[in-house]
């Protein structure tokens, strides 16, 4: 036969040990990424892909011509700054060189003034760039080649490393920008995963469910310059924190209580 006070400690432990698994338990529901997806061939979401250019954008210009004197003039940028690209997922705070596009969507370039450039993807606009250079005839069979330069995502809320992920390939799948993050934490909502975009100078929000397959060809696939991903926090995490605060305070009597127990029996 147990005595007393072997008794009140057996109990002691068996309540604490009770607490902690209660507090640590975190459903696994959602938590993998595609359920309904077996093998298969999908069709990829805009395989040919091409970012179109916005406001605030930085364009880096490159003009080469048969006499490359007279290109000199056309490749210095409008935007003062670095002309480096920083590495991913490292944001920087100095300004890029380039050709910034301001609030009408245009750019100021040498010799050609004004320049609509909101809304065309990189080819379009550099057959626009070529085309007036030579019907002004200022240079002949110019070669125009157009890279962003501040192209980045910011990824926000439940998962492991918030970040700006700077995309130095212009491409850049939503899934590809989570995994640069760290992955989403086991908090983190799969199947509810907000994306921001600023489009025709609204901000547009859509919500992913990256439990399903369907998000191989959504148009929110491929993500644009300065989309915000942002993941909520599932019912788990909430329940943890606020079970938290309340367990805590009866976790810490517990212990008192078992050291109390323990330091009488010995």
């Amino acid at each position: 036969m147990l005595s007393t006070k072997e008794l009140n400690l057996k109990h002691g432990i068996t309540i604490l040990l009770t607490l902690l698994i209660f507090s640590s338990c975190v459903s696994t529901k959602n938590a993998v990424y595609f359920n309904n997806l077996n093998d298969t061939s999908l069709n990829a979401a805009f395989a040919n892909y091409e970012p179109v250019v916005q406001k605030n954008d930085i364009l880096q210009i490159n003009v080469n011509s048969a006499n490359p004197e007279e290109t000199i003039i056309y490749n210095v940028p409008n935007s003062a700054g670095a002309t480096g690209t920083p590495a991913a997922g490292i944001a920087s705070s100095a300004p890029a060189a380039g050709f910034l596009v301001d609030q009408q969507g245009n750019i100021q370039y040498p010799m050609l003034g004004e320049i609509k450039a909101e809304g065309l993807t990189k080819k379009q606009l550099t057959e626009k760039l070529k085309n007036e250079l030579t019907d002004k005839k200022l240079l002949v069979d110019p070669v125009v080649s157009i890279r962003f330069v501040n192209y980045r995502v910011t990824l926000l809320g439940e998962v492991a490393k918030p970040t700006v992920v700077n995309v130095t390939n212009e491409k850049i799948t939503i899934l590809e920008a989570i995994g640069m993050a760290g992955d989403i934490t086991i908090y983190g909502k799969k199947d509810n995963i907000l994306v921001i975009r600023e489009t025709g100078g609204k901000q547009v929000v859509k919500r992913l469910n990256l439990n399903d397959a369907s998000i191989f060809t959504s148009p929110y696939y491929y993500l644009q310059s300065n989309d915000i991903v942002y993941v909520e926090p599932n019912k788990s995490k909430v329940a943890s924190a606020e079970r938290s605060r309340q367990i805590l305070p009866i976790v810490m009597s517990g212990l008192s209580l078992l050291v109390i127990v323990i330091d009488r029996l010995l």
